[in-house]
């Protein structure tokens, strides 16, 4: 299976970009509803990887309020599993994890996925857009399309992360 999905053109909405899901369905942003998300490049043998679990407590505490985690796997700085099926075991088994795992993406490179591509034109608090530095970078999507990003040391549960959710969703 492919992680490459047809290449979105330069003013192709960030909702509008193909990524595939585990079993190779292709998805959008705008598949899941109108909703926040948090899009993070995710890696299982990470020292990062503990933030699995604030991942999920973020998912738990807010999805019912139009909240959505989504994990995109990356192998790109070689510390993630093989396969997608130890990926969604590793997951489950370790963290719980109930919201989407997608199916392994390259985050950087001229094979990027499409999102991602997307994604990293994004500047940080810093103003630096540009390359995904490690894993667990996180991108929160607001409604329209507005996207603020959040580099791999600062957790989920980061005040700046939660006033961005809290605000961005209805009471």
């Amino acid at each position: 299976m492919s992680n490459e999905a047809t290449a979105p053109s330069e003013d192709t909405p960030l909702d509008s970009i193909p990524f595939h899901t585990m079993d190779g369905t292709s998805q959008t942003l705008a598949d899941y509803g109108d909703k926040v998300f948090l899009v993070v490049n995710v890696a299982s043998r990470c020292g990062l990887t503990p933030q699995y679990e604030t991942l999920e407590q973020l998912q738990q505490r807010y999805g019912d309020r139009g909240f959505q985690v989504l994990g995109f796997p990356s192998n790109q700085f070689l510390q993630e599993l093989s396969t997608n099926e130890e990926i969604a075991t590793f997951c489950s088994a370790t963290y719980g994890i109930t919201f989407p795992v997608l199916d392994k993406v390259k985050v950087n490179g001229k094979k990027a996925a499409p999102i991602f591509k997307a994604l990293k034109k994004t500047p940080d608090a810093s103003g630096e857009a540009g390359r995904v530095v490690w894993n667990f970078e996180k991108f929160l999507v607001l409604p329209g399309g507005e996207v603020k990003r959040f580099r791999p040391r600062t957790v989920p549960d980061a005040p700046e992360i939660v006033e961005a959710i809290e605000a961005a969703l209805p009471a």
